[in-house]
């Protein structure tokens, strides 16, 4: 663990993986230490902004550096409830997965369905969430020519990750279906459903679209 200043109200903390940084966020989550304020992870790090009338860089990289690390259960935050995203199996990409994979296409959406995602961190886009924890015989490349135009409610998966497209934009992930569930809203409070640490599953609304095999 690696823990710099990022500013005058904030530690960076750096560690070795994804699966290290979503221990750390996790355990934070569940016993935050006094005087901090927010937590902001990413693929390799968590920004911990602090408020500095109540603690210190000093007394707050203490209280990091005694944070367990170890393997535990489950990764998902406490009460953070699961979010079901309907998805119709239309995408694009899908059948060219389905090769990649060595699967039928049923196979791959059974397998999409069948695990539980945790959001990771966010980014790339607001309410664009990196949900973790697929079946790993659905590990994809991206694309090797991106798309310009992306639709809103794709969901598509590029290495170990899935995602949502929560707007229209160019984007390289291979593209399995659709939702018609809104994931960003600037007027609500949080502003998407897909906070980091939640846990997140995939239904299948509709049959295949009929051009698949």
């Amino acid at each position: 663990m690696n823990i710099l200043r990022y500013g005058s109200r904030a530690l960076l903390v750096e560690v070795a993986d994804l699966d290290r940084a979503a221990r750390l966020h996790t355990a934070l989550l569940r016993d935050l230490p006094p005087g901090a304020l927010e937590l902001v992870p990413a693929a390799r790090t968590v920004l911990v902004r602090y408020d500095p009338r109540t603690t210190d860089p000093a007394r707050l990289t203490v209280a990091l550096r005694a944070v367990d690390l170890r393997p535990s259960d489950s990764t998902a935050a406490a009460g953070a409830g699961t979010v079901e995203i309907p998805v119709r199996y239309d995408g694009a990409d899908l059948a060219e997965v389905a090769r990649l994979c060595g699967l039928t296409v049923p196979g791959v959406v059974a397998r999409h369905c069948a695990a539980v995602y945790r959001v990771a961190f966010c980014g790339f886009a607001p309410g664009f969430a990196y949900l973790t924890g697929g079946d790993p015989v659905l590990r994809v490349p991206r694309r090797a020519v991106p798309r310009t135009r992306v639709p809103a409610g794709a969901v598509a998966v590029a290495d170990e990750f899935t995602g949502v497209y929560p707007r229209e934009s160019p984007g390289g992930w291979q593209l399995l279906g659709t939702t018609g569930m809104s994931l960003w809203d600037p007027e609500a409070d949080p502003p998407t459903p897909l906070v980091p640490g939640t846990a997140v599953r995939f239904t299948q609304v509709g049959p295949p679209h009929p051009r698949l095999p």
